[in-house]
C-alpha cells in the first residue's frame, strides 16, 4: 500500500527538506521515525525540496509498506516519537501510483517581511530596515506571470532538466507590520523564491526599476538578480492535488 503523510515542520534546526550527506533534515529524520515505529525500512518521497531553514505549514509526502497497521495509532505513535517542531497532520491511503511529488499541482509559499523591529517575530520574518515601495514591488511581481523561464533565480549548479515554471500567482499584502508575498506555481526551482524576493526589494527601494525585471529574467543569469534573502522567513503553505489521488 502506499501512504500519504501530511506534515508540518519548523526548519530552523534542518538544513532543508531533503536528504544530505553531514547535515541533519526533516526527510532523515521522519524516516528514522517511520522505520522504527514500523519495524521496516522507510523511504519518503516528499512533494518538494524546501531550503535550509525554511518552514512549512504544509508539506506532503509518500511512503509504501505492506504491513496493516492502524493509521491513527501511527499517527499518535509518529507525533509523540518526533521531535517537537515536526508535526504529523494526516496520513491517508492513495492509489498505488500516487506521487506526493509529480501529482502535486501547485505549491504555495509566503515570504514575511517584517517593517518594525519585533522581538517575538524575528526568527519568521525578514526585518528589512529600508523602506519599501511595495507599490513597485507588485508591478514587479504581475511581470513573474508573463514568463516560463525563470533560470535567473535559480541556483547554480542545479540538476534539473527545465528551468520552465507556470507562476499562478504573486502578489504582496500588508498585514499588520509585516510585507507578505504569496507566489503559488506549479513548480519552483531551488532558491527561487527568495532569489525573487530579493529582486522585488531592489525594485522596492528604487535599486533597479520595475521594467528592468524583463532583461533580468530574460538573461537567465542568476549574477543578474538579486541577493537571496535569508530562508527563515520563507513558508510552504500549501499544496495541491487532485481528489482523485486517493
Amino acid at each position: 500500500m502506499r501512504y500519504f503523510i501530511e506534515l508540518s515542520y519548523n526548519g530552523t534546526a534542518y538544513h532543508g527538506w531533503q536528504n544530505q550527506p553531514n547535515a541533519i533534515s526533516v526527510q532523515e529524520v521522519l524516516e528514522a521515525a517511520l522505520s522504527t515505529l514500523l519495524k521496516e525500512g522507510i523511504t519518503i518521497v516528499g512533494a518538494g525540496r524546501t531550503d535550509s531553514g525554511v518552514h512549512a505549514k504544509q508539506m506532503f509526502a509518500h511512503f509504501d509498506s505492506t504491513l496493516k497497521f492502524s493509521i491513527e495509532e501511527l499517527m499518535y505513535k509518529l507525533n509523540s516519537f518526533l521531535p517537537k517542531d515536526i508535526a504529523i497532520l494526516d496520513i491517508f491511503e492513495v492509489n498505488d501510483d500516487a506521487h506526493a511529488r509529480f501529482d502535486a499541482l501547485s505549491r504555495t509559499y509566503k515570504y514575511r517581511i517584517s517593517l518594525h523591529k519585533n522581538v517575538f517575530s524575528y526568527n519568521y520574518s525578514y526585518y528589512y530596515k529600508k523602506e519599501l515601495d511595495i507599490a513597485k514591488m507588485n508591478e514587479a511581481a504581475k511581470l513573474l506571470l508573463t514568463y516560463e523561464n525563470f533560470k535567473c533565480f535559480s541556483r547554480s549548479n542545479t540538476d534539473v532538466k527545465t528551468y520552465n515554471c507556470n507562476i499562478m500567482k504573486a502578489i504582496w499584502t500588508l498585514e499588520h507590520d509585516e510585507f507578505v508575498f504569496t507566489i503559488v506555481a506549479n513548480r519552483f526551482l531551488r532558491n527561487m523564491v527568495r532569489a525573487i524576493v530579493g529582486t522585488m526589494i531592489d525594485v522596492g527601494i528604487g535599486k533597479i526599476e520595475v521594467n528592468q525585471l524583463h532583461d533580468i529574467i530574460k538573461s537567465k543569469d542568476r549574477s543578474q538578480a538579486g541577493a537571496s534573502v535569508p530562508g527563515h522567513a520563507l513558508f510552504l503553505t500549501n499544496i495541491e492535488y487532485l481528489k482523485s489521488i486517493k
